[in-house]
């Protein structure tokens, strides 16, 4: 193989994060008590239309807080989208919940008001909204029926910073909203997450809860278990360059879209992500693509095929409903979700970074044409 290898993802640093690392070790401030801790949180915040952010240590633990911090009734139900990732089923369990799975839209990849209505029984407590690699839930009619029955929101806008529902910034819609900042995700901190909300006595208990659960008036006594998610100030310098940027980010991520989109207009026997709806224009978190039934080989085959190429890709989520761990559990048992067992099976992604170039962009689009039927 002459050409190098092209991987999935290769985030840009090409901000100020270097002067802001240097800035960390040249005033010792290394550790969850530095100040950008609080700048990166107040930029977030604000990024999401949020009045509160709270810095953790990743997306799950994001979640597992989250949850927890509601305080829902245990042996509630809580609706999450099966097409999604084992951290919202997990937070969910963990917190003594039961996670409910419904069906994703087979164009957008995301939870749907039917499939919503149709889970609700008098056990539900929450729903789980999550944004899937690019376009956001459609959120105007599951809000409002969670107003409507009193439920609580948890919005997983983990892959969506920057991105908007009709103008509003993804993340400003749960009584708690999660981020992520993965290295594939469009603010990165290398591992860490974010939980911002509106509520001034929820963002003190998930603060406390971050932290231990430490007393004001005495340190080491604890009136309750927490957890120790504290992210660092040295992660938190990166999260503020990565955020001065961000509108910039969203701008290239729509471009790579826009040139896959170019490449691969015509080829058969694939479909491509939806541009855009009447809510949202498509923010590319990644570029996913799904198999037809014309294509005689599945997700994993293909993945195959484009490695031995030098294009690294990866598949799509595994239903939540379908996970071994769960299932052991008793839970999920009799679902069965028809689209995101589809596309779990035929559906992956391909390089999606923001350090992709346009050369790398045509030559991954090249290989996919090169490797279907």
């Amino acid at each position: 193989m002459s050409d190098p290898f092209i991987p999935v993802n290769t985030p840009l640093l090409d901000g100020n994060e270097a002067e802001y690392l240097a800035e960390c070790i040249r005033t010792g401030w290394i550790s969850s008590e530095g100040p950008f801790i609080k700048r990166f949180e107040e930029a977030m915040a604000q990024a999401a239309g949020r009045r509160h952010g709270v810095a953790v240590t990743n997306g799950s633990v994001a979640l597992d807080i989250s949850v927890h911090a509601l305080g829902l009734e245990p042996r509630g139900e809580v609706i999450i989208p099966t097409f999604t990732i084992i951290s919202c089923a997990s937070a969910v369990t963990r917190a003594g919940l039961i996670p409910v799975g419904v069906d994703c839209d087979p164009a957008t990849w995301n939870m749907t008001i039917e499939g919503v209505e149709a889970a609700i029984t008098p056990r539900t407590r929450a729903i789980m909204l999550v944004h899937i690699y690019g376009l956001p839930v459609d959120l105007e009619p599951i809000m409002k029926l969670a107003r409507a029955r009193g439920l609580k929101v948890i919005e997983d806008a983990a892959e969506m910073h920057g991105q908007t529902y009709r103008g509003a910034p993804c993340g400003s819609f749960g009584d708690v909203s999660t981020f992520s900042f993965y290295p594939n995700k469009h603010v990165t901190t290398g591992e860490g997450g974010m939980i911002v909300t509106d509520d001034d006595a929820l963002a003190e208990r998930l603060a406390s809860l971050r932290n231990l659960c430490f007393q004001p008036q005495q340190r080491f006594v604890h009136e309750e278990l927490g957890w120790n998610a504290r992210m660092t100030n040295l992660q938190a310098a990166l999260g503020v360059a990565q955020v001065e940027r961000l509108p910039r980010t969203v701008e290239m991520k729509r471009r790579i879209g826009q040139l896959y989109d170019q490449h691969l207009a015509d080829v058969a026997g694939i479909r491509r992500p939806v541009a855009r709806t009447n809510y949202a224009d498509n923010i590319y978190w990644v570029y996913g693509i799904v198999l037809d039934d014309s294509v005689p080989f599945d997700a994993k085959e293909a993945m195959r095929r484009l490695a031995q190429k030098g294009i690294g890709t990866r598949p799509f989520f595994w239903c939540m409903h379908e996970q071994p761990v769960l299932r052991r559990m008793g839970l999920m048992l009799d679902e069965s979700h028809p689209h995101a067992e589809y596309i779990a099976r035929r559906g992956f992604y391909l390089p999606s970074g923001l350090a992709l170039t346009e050369d790398e962009i045509a030559r991954s689009a090249r290989a996919l044409r090169e490797i279907l039927p």
